[in-house]
């Protein structure tokens, strides 16, 4: 251990008092073929330098051409998880994703208020990009209601954008300006609309913020078939950011770099016959 250092039972301490790695936990469900969920998120906190947990609220039976099946532990198991962890170490952010059912979500919600939990990062997984339904529909409104309005940002797609909303999808970026706009008041939290989905060369994504302010992040469109796992790893990486004190538009932008290098760099893998998985430790592997 070095000199400067000292060992406290939260962790490895500096002579300052404070830790120079952040601890930041994911709550989501479980991807067996690694390329999304709490598999990407984990992966995806360790290449942008933060030490992560996992609380586990879904199992998943899927690989990269599906989800075939779905389990969710009982409620009050991924209360016993949250508890369990939040006793012994407090992280700098909380990234969430797949809740699957209302039940979880409130057990999720109450237990992050009761903590204090900062830095939340919400991915609404609603639909898997083959189509499976993730989230239950009857869990919508609890998901609004609960979680969002406890959330520092919520980071839906377009197409959950519709789902939250009930609206059509946006054809231009106007349409996403205007859903953004509804989607941050629905949500009480800044929201940053993914616009991946969007027709175009560019992949434009909008933040709106409580005043109503809006921020665009604009990047060329990486046209490769390796996007298993990119809503994950985004929200994911976010969370990494935040948790570095990072103000939002500066984690969001180093979050999408980081995307697009693991998107480019997810050639170099050869995982499945589906959607491929990203590359989340190209930087690392070269």
């Amino acid at each position: 251990m070095n000199v400067n250092q000292k060992t406290g039972d939260r962790g490895t301490i500096d002579a300052n008092g404070t830790s120079p790695i952040k601890n930041v936990l994911s709550i989501g469900g479980s991807d067996p073929s690694g390329g999304a969920g709490i598999q990407a998120d984990l992966k995806t906190f360790a290449a942008n330098g933060v030490y992560g947990m996992a609380v586990i609220s879904a199992l998943t039976a899927q690989n990269t051409r599906g989800v075939k099946a779905i389990h969710c532990p009982d409620p009050g198991f991924v209360e016993a998880q949250i508890d369990c962890l939040f006793d012994d170490i407090q992280p700098a952010a909380v990234k969430i994703g797949m809740l699957a059912n209302a039940n979880i979500i409130r057990r999720v919600a109450a237990r992050l208020k009761h903590y204090r939990a900062s830095n939340i990062v919400v991915d609404p997984v609603m639909l898997s990009s083959s189509g499976h339904r993730l989230l239950n529909p009857d869990a919508v409104e609890t998901l609004v209601h609960e979680l969002l309005p406890i959330a520092r940002l919520y980071t839906p797609n377009l197409d959950e954008g519709v789902c939250l909303l009930g609206t059509k999808p946006p054809n231009s970026r106007q349409d996403m300006l205007v859903m953004a706009a509804q989607l941050q008041t629905l949500g009480q939290c800044p929201v940053l609309l993914k616009g991946g989905h969007l027709p175009g060369s560019e992949s434009p994504d909008v933040l709106v913020d409580k005043a109503a302010s809006s921020h665009w992040f604009c990047s060329r469109r990486i046209d490769i078939p390796h996007t298993h796992g990119t809503g994950c790893t985004l929200s994911a990486a976010i969370a990494a950011n935040l948790a570095g004190n990072n103000d939002i538009i500066d984690a969001i932008i180093k979050a999408k770099n980081y995307l697009s290098i693991a998107l480019i760099g997810a050639k170099g893998l050869n995982v499945g016959t589906g959607t491929r998985p990203l590359h989340h430790f190209v930087d690392l592997w070269r």
